[in-house]
């Protein structure tokens, strides 16, 4: 409770400007109110992805078949796996990197699996601002065409410790 009693006059309502900017402030409210569902149905920058529960040893399997059959290449140690075009292409985040590095073809249709080793990570894909959540536990599977070709960053944008500002990975799309 206060010391003093406010007068008995004490509010006002809005006038002037006031009454204006809270008007436009409540348009543009119903503005976002509308434009999230729409964007969300309508704007195709939902992944269209699913996510399986699954075992790290299985995932594991098929990942290194996945290298075994198309290794193509070794850059720092590690596998340059070229993809099969209409088929699976393999991922695994761990601390502190993204193995393999994965080579597409401009124009094809894959399907990405992407899991986790050992903790919640993050994949962001640059500079064309994919992120996506990987957890421990899940094959999240994500259904790509790459539109360009070149050589495509990833890094971790969930902090995953000590060594989180080395986790890089590349995906590399040819002609």
């Amino acid at each position: 409770m206060s010391i003093y009693n406010p007068p008995a006059d004490w509010f006002k309502g809005p006038r002037g400007p006031e009454r204006l900017w809270i008007g436009l402030a409540l348009i543009w409210c119903m503005v976002m109110f509308i434009a999230m569902p729409y964007w969300h149905f309508y704007g195709k920058q939902n992944p269209t992805g699913e996510a399986y529960r699954m075992e790290i040893t299985e995932f594991g399997n098929r990942l290194r078949q996945f290298v075994d059959n198309g290794k193509v290449g070794e850059e720092n140690g590690v596998p340059i796996v070229e993809a099969t075009p209409g088929g699976d292409a393999y991922l695994l985040s761990r601390m502190w990197a993204f193995y393999p590095i994965i080579k597409m073809k401009k124009g094809q249709t894959y399907r990405l699996h992407i899991t986790s080793q050992d903790l919640q990570h993050g994949l962001s894909i640059q500079p064309l601002n994919m992120n996506f959540q990987v957890l421990p536990g899940y094959d999240h599977v994500l259904t790509l065409t790459p539109t360009s070709s070149g050589s495509f960053s990833i890094i971790c944008n969930e902090f995953c410790g000590i060594g989180h500002h080395t986790m890089t990975g590349r995906i590399i799309v040819e002609e």
